[in-house]
């Protein structure tokens, strides 16, 4: 019996639930993406909040007029070729009650000559004087900053929204930008829901699945696939920075969005203005150590869940915690030779894939913890899963009438592939694997074989141009949270040691990131050191 195996999960999207745009009945999601098998998102609540998220009217507040008002540039040396980007008029317009814009960056940062991308931005403005813009990335690869800025009023702080124009854009290669474009709806659904046995014949089969992956991505997308690299999307925020009219970058970026922020920083460290990475994910790991304590969060988080599921009632796991960890292991098992049936109108079936989707994203979020009750009684009891569908659709961004929803599970490969990649030599993947599985039970088995994913992607990996301490940079607040299941902590802990001014802020809970979902003490951390630039105690713990 074997399954897919993601070469590693990069969580994505903070989205409050009960939002307005989605009315639905879906949870929100939070992406959690894999090479392998182009895991897909899983755009739920980060953090296991305590208190509820908070609600503001900022959505009211901001004025449907356009700025039209010149921007004042700073005063910097531009070089000739860059010039055209860096110097554009940015035409904003109303969107509701945001601003809207496209900005144009260079295709390729290392010959500028190639031609122009879009970049589609959106802005709240500051609901008192503004003090400059903050940038925001919600993660990924793949999140879209277009959409999660629309959640940015109901859940970030009072002092920042007051004080600060908040930009969400979509990176090179996401959504309402120049964007990847790979498969039908229609192949997705096959492709998403497939199932691998780790056999010769199953992993030869990957591999080619793979690799007839990234062929149609070049068919589909062109020559902008080989240009989405993150060091390429860290520039870009260089010419949003300058266009918005700030000297330095401020910035709060979510799991990916670190690695974002982290990048920028290396690439400009003396341009590093209040920065803030919640979630963190460590540049300095290997695909195969990220994808080992990856799995090593999510096998902790679903035992965290396992143990507060039997201390409730109507929990389907019975026994001891290791007893119930066993249970879910076997519903797993059970779902590779036989799927199960669904109330989908399609006809799909919950195939073993699908169910450690459906698995994982209510793992996010302590929040979501009852709706996966819901679903293991369902599937255990009753052997439908139909609910476990339900969450693998809503982490796969499907919506309900078969159509999907974003493009984050192609840019999540396409971004992946271009920054890193794992091993493909046969032997060193199942010395990883055996790893992986030693240390992660229930949930390791999908966490390996992903060097499959990238090894016939038609583009190279990119070529580092930064210094990963982020010599000379302001100070960047690092933000873990201590049983963060796609992000583990020890990632926190480490961009903060790598980082030459990192600060670490640790958030002691459940769930994928913190600010703005956790707590009072998070909050006014990040807001105090955005507003007044004080600077949280090194070991700050909430």
């Amino acid at each position: 019996m074997s399954t897919p195996s993601p070469d590693r999960l990069s969580a994505s999207t903070v989205v409050p639930p009960s939002t307005p745009a989605q009315d639905d009945g879906r949870t929100p999601r939070r992406a959690l993406r894999a090479t392998a098998v182009v895991l897909g998102a899983a755009l739920v609540l980060a953090g296991c909040a305590s208190p509820e998220p908070k609600v503001q009217s900022g959505l009211e507040t901001t004025s449907d007029a356009p700025t039209d008002e010149p921007v004042d540039r700073p005063d910097e040396d531009i070089p000739a070729d860059l010039v055209e980007f860096y110097e554009q008029e940015v035409d904003w317009t109303s969107c509701g009650s945001f601003e809207c814009a496209d900005i144009l960056v260079p295709l390729d940062w290392d010959d500028p000559t190639r031609g122009s991308i879009t970049i589609g931005a959106k802005r709240h403005l500051a609901e008192g004087t503004s003090m400059g813009t903050v940038l925001l990335n919600p993660g990924g690869p793949g999140g879209s900053g277009i959409e999660f800025v629309e959640y940015v009023p109901l859940i970030w702080g009072d002092p920042l929204l007051e004080s600060y124009d908040v930009l969400g854009f979509d990176p090179r290669g996401v959504g309402e930008s120049s964007a990847v474009t790979c498969l039908t709806d229609e192949e997705k659904d096959v492709y998403y829901a497939k199932t691998y046995p780790l056999d010769d014949a199953g992993l030869a089969e990957m591999a080619a699945d793979a690799a007839e992956f990234g062929a149609k991505c070049l068919t589909n997308t062109g020559e902008v696939l080989g240009e989405v690299d993150t060091q390429s999307a860290a520039r870009d925020m260089d010419v949003i920075r300058y266009v918005v009219g700030d000297e330095k970058l401020n910035y709060l970026g979510y799991s990916y969005g670190t690695q974002l922020g982290a990048t920028y920083a290396g690439l400009y460290p003396e341009k590093v203005g209040r920065m803030v990475l919640d979630g963190a994910i460590d540049l300095r790991l290997t695909p195969h150590e990220q994808s080992l304590q990856q799995a090593v969060g999510f096998e902790n988080a679903l035992r965290a869940y396992v143990e507060d599921c039997q201390g409730g009632t109507g929990c389907p796991l019975t026994g001891s915690v290791d007893e119930g960890m066993a249970q879910v292991k076997t519903l797993l098992d059970s779902t590779f030779a036989n799927p199960l049936p669904t109330d989908d109108p399609d006809g799909r079936v919950l195939t073993q894939t699908l169910a450690f989707y459906g698995i994982a994203q209510p793992l996010y979020s302590q929040q979501l913890w009852g709706t996966l009750t819901s679903a293991l009684t369902s599937a255990i009891d009753a052997g439908d899963g139909s609910e476990l569908l339900d969450s693998a659709d809503s982490y796969n961004s499907r919506d309900s009438d078969g159509t999907y929803l974003d493009n984050q599970g192609e840019a999540f490969r396409a971004i992946n592939c271009l920054d890193d990649r794992g091993s493909s030599d046969r032997a060193t993947m199942d010395a990883e694997y055996a790893e992986i599985v030693a240390a992660a039970p229930t949930m390791g088995e999908f966490f390996g074989y992903g060097g499959l994913g990238c090894a016939d992607w038609p583009f190279p990996v990119v070529e580092k141009e930064y210094d990963l301490a982020a010599t000379g940079a302001d100070p960047i607040v690092v933000i873990g949270t201590t049983n963060d299941p796609a992000t583990p902590y020890v990632w926190a802990q480490g961009l903060a040691e790598q980082l030459e001014s990192g600060v670490l802020v640790t958030y002691e809970g459940e769930g994928h990131t913190a600010y703005g979902v956790s707590n009072d003490c998070i909050l006014d951390a990040v807001d105090e050191y955005f507003v007044d630039g004080t600077v949280p105690a090194e070991g700050l713990t909430c």
